[in-house]
């Protein structure tokens, strides 16, 4: 079979299993099979299946994954996520601190997890329902909370960092290391969205917020667990101390007595955070494997290599290819989530990028970046559901749609200063190199 024939069979197959309602794990592997089969023949390839799916279930750099998700539901099921936001709520004495706490707050629980979905229902379940009593607006309250979690996938540790270096084969720490300074900048932008909606729509947010502050211990209770958890991720892996896996592991378990001891965690709690964890990786852990599959039949017939020679031949600019590749994802970005995506196009999508000149861990911070844009856009952005779910009928989807935009012009203008200057996410990699 040609190349271009297995790969419009797959894209059609997977599509076809998609539309019938089949969940995407199991699509991407029923739309893998047939061209299996064509490959080893039925018994072998049902064994070779068998073979690849065990690997990834017991690939060392994956355990990272379920030890970072099992560090972000403890600390949400505890008191540390929510009294984050109470900090930079009830410390930090200035107009609209709500909403500038919620930014901070976001930002603090990026450094410890990795999930936006995670980081928007923690801190989107204390701070909307506070927000909206304050007199905040519902667009306001809800586009930064919505947004807000999006900062937890480009922080270190993300996630979707970390699918994308284990996809692309590159360096998971210096993918970390490059995701710090762009990070820092997006929370600025976002800062500077709530300062130029408080000058457009000053209704938006009152004039007066009356909220006791915190006391010395309580300051310490709060930024403590969140320090200590975030140093050990950083410092193990960006000293080179540990791989991220180790800091994963002994970050979940401090993170485990850290909740108990300060956090308020109970019994319940920390059994909810264990299940919540294995439901997640129930669906990650299929999802995995079906994407080794797919990406061997992809391999096998050469679809990447002879997709990147075809687009290629085209002799289009670097820059032009990148725009196109963009648009590619930010339009399946409202109709797949972040991590689909990933184990659907990336395996094609980054040798593309690659022969076009493209540094592949500066390509790392920009397609993060996309991905944010795709848990904010309809009709399946995550982060947009989260927080309508949270606002319990006081805020509809439309307002959390309309709340986002001016955080996704962020967003845009963070990929925009990023082409222009690409040592935004290298320059920081290369000086600890």
């Amino acid at each position: 079979m040609e190349w271009y024939e297995v790969g419009l069979g797959l894209l059609g197959l997977l599509m076809f299993f998609i539309a019938l309602g089949l969940p995407i794990p199991f699509a991407l592997g029923a739309a893998s099979l047939p061209f299996l089969w064509n490959i080893q023949g039925l018994s072998t390839s049902l064994i070779s299946s068998e073979l690849k799916l065990w690997g990834v279930w017991i690939d060392y750099i994956l355990l990272a994954v379920p030890l970072f998700v099992l560090l972000g539901e403890l600390i949400g099921r505890s008191n540390i996520g929510p009294n984050l936001y109470q900090l930079m709520h009830r410390r930090v004495r200035i107009h609209g601190s709500a909403a500038y706490g919620s930014i901070g707050a976001c930002a603090g629980f990026g450094a410890v997890c990795g999930s936006s979905m995670v980081g928007s229902l923690t801190i989107g379940g204390v701070a909307l329902p506070e927000m909206i009593k304050l007199g905040y607006g519902r667009r306001l309250s809800s586009g930064v909370l919505a947004a807000g979690g999006t900062l937890s996938v480009l922080i270190p540790p993300s996630l979707i960092l970390l699918f994308y270096g284990i996809v692309t084969d590159q360096s998971i720490g210096e993918l970390f290391i490059a995701g710090i300074v762009p990070g820092l900048i997006l929370v600025t932008l976002f800062v500077v969205v709530v300062v130029i909606w408080s000058r457009l729509a000053p209704g938006d947010i009152p004039a007066s917020e009356a909220a006791p502050p915190m006391k010395a211990h309580e300051i310490l209770y709060t930024v403590g667990p969140i320090a200590l958890i975030g140093l050990v991720i950083t410092v193990s892996i960006y000293s080179g101390i540990a791989t991220p896996t180790e800091a994963a592991g002994v970050a979940a378990l401090l993170t485990v007595v850290l909740a108990f001891a300060v956090g308020g965690l109970s019994l319940s709690g920390f059994k909810d955070a264990l299940f919540a964890t294995m439901r997640t990786m129930g669906y990650l852990g299929l999802l995995l494997s079906a994407g080794v599959l797919f990406g061997f039949v992809l391999t096998y017939y050469r679809v990447p290599q002879e997709f990147t020679q075809l687009f290629l031949s085209f002799e289009l600019s670097p820059f032009l290819v990148l725009a196109i590749v963009l648009v590619f994802y930010i339009v399946l970005g409202m109709f797949l989530e972040p991590v689909s995506m990933t184990f659907i196009t990336l395996p094609t999508i980054y040798p593309l990028m690659h022969a076009a000149g493209f540094d592949l861990i500066w390509f790392g911070v920009v397609y993060t970046i996309t991905m944010e844009i795709a848990v904010l856009t309809p009709p399946v952005g995550l982060n947009l559901y989260v927080i309508q779910g949270i606002g319990r009928g006081e805020v509809s989807i439309g307002d959390v749609i309309m709340g986002c935009l001016p955080f996704i012009a962020a967003l845009v203008s963070l990929i925009a200063l990023l082409i222009l200057v690409p040592d935004t996410a290298l320059w920081l990699p290369g000086a600890m190199r």
